[in-house]
């Protein structure tokens, strides 16, 4: 079975010491099985002491990582490559095989036009020696595409498929959000059979980043894709309340929340596992 997991954004705005203890005592109490934690850019993450808490907590972790403007990887690919060279850094120290998130742009930086072959060649490059290094330490990457308000990059799942046959090493996967997928997608079926076992992280999240089953997410689709796959690795709450009020500008919530952030958590999970109850078990899928 999938493993439940939710994000330290649930909870806490961004990484700190004291927000993430608070993160990780939350994640345990309500149930999920582990916990992904962006890092932040800064790199000020205590990764050793991180692992005590979280087998104290008794739950896993996964690390992800958004690159900042001064690491866009068409533009910045040294530095680019650096950071992500850290956090790969980070997940090896806390003994971790994973690091996902948005690492193939910055998210907000444009040029007005489609990412050109000059710029997929520079993004090619970086992740075939990121990837040489991650594999070193025994740690695969998970490459986010997100919808074209935020990157021109990858917006799809096809894009990173592509790149990642193109760089032809083993480490390198797919990390899909269903809020992205509901806007640049034409199906939530057909992207995850196409991944198969490429699929390697997955961003459980509804349409208007609120209640799970509640907006135009096609969950029934998604989830029969994953057990046809036999999808086992975790599905990731990524909602959010405006009650965390340093989330509404990031995260454009312009309109007060419905839900406060536990009842998101606490709900949502519920939502996870029923659809996998359903679909996992069914009869008519191919495991």
């Amino acid at each position: 079975m999938p493993v439940f997991g939710t994000s330290i954004l649930s909870f806490i705005p961004t990484w700190t010491p004291e927000g993430g203890q608070y993160a990780i005592k939350k994640t345990a109490k309500y149930g999920f099985d582990m916990l992904e934690i962006l890092l932040p850019t800064s790199m000020n993450f205590d990764s050793k002491l991180v692992k005590k808490q979280l087998d104290s907590a008794g739950i896993t972790a996964r690390c992800t990582l958004n690159l900042p403007a001064h690491c866009h990887v068409p533009f910045y690919p040294e530095k680019a490559s650096e950071i992500i060279k850290k956090a790969i850094n980070k997940v090896a120290e806390m003994k971790g095989d994973f690091l996902g998130g948005v690492l193939h742009s910055a998210i907000g930086t444009f040029t007005g036009n489609p990412c050109s072959n000059d710029e997929k060649l520079i993004i090619q490059h970086v992740f075939s020696e990121v990837a040489a290094y991650a594999k070193e330490r025994n740690i695969t990457l998970g490459i986010e595409p997100i919808n074209r308000y935020e990157s021109y990059v990858f917006t799809a799942a096809d894009e990173v498929l592509e790149m990642i046959e193109n760089c032809s090493v083993t480490n390198l996967g797919l990390h899909l959000d269903t809020f992205h997928m509901n806007i640049e997608e034409t199906d939530f079926y057909s992207p995850v059979i196409r991944a198969g076992s490429n699929l390697k992280h997955l961003h459980i999240t509804e349409s208007d980043r609120g209640m799970t089953g509640e907006g135009n997410v096609h969950w029934d689709d998604l989830f029969k894709a994953l057990a046809e796959i036999n999808y086992q690795g975790p599905l990731v709450l990524e909602n959010f309340s405006s009650e965390i009020t340093e989330l509404i500008g990031p995260t454009s919530l312009w309109r007060p929340s419905k839900y406060n952030s536990e009842d998101l958590a606490k709900d949502s999970l519920l939502f996870m596992k029923k659809m996998v109850e359903k679909w996992y078990n069914n009869s008519n899928t191919t495991n």
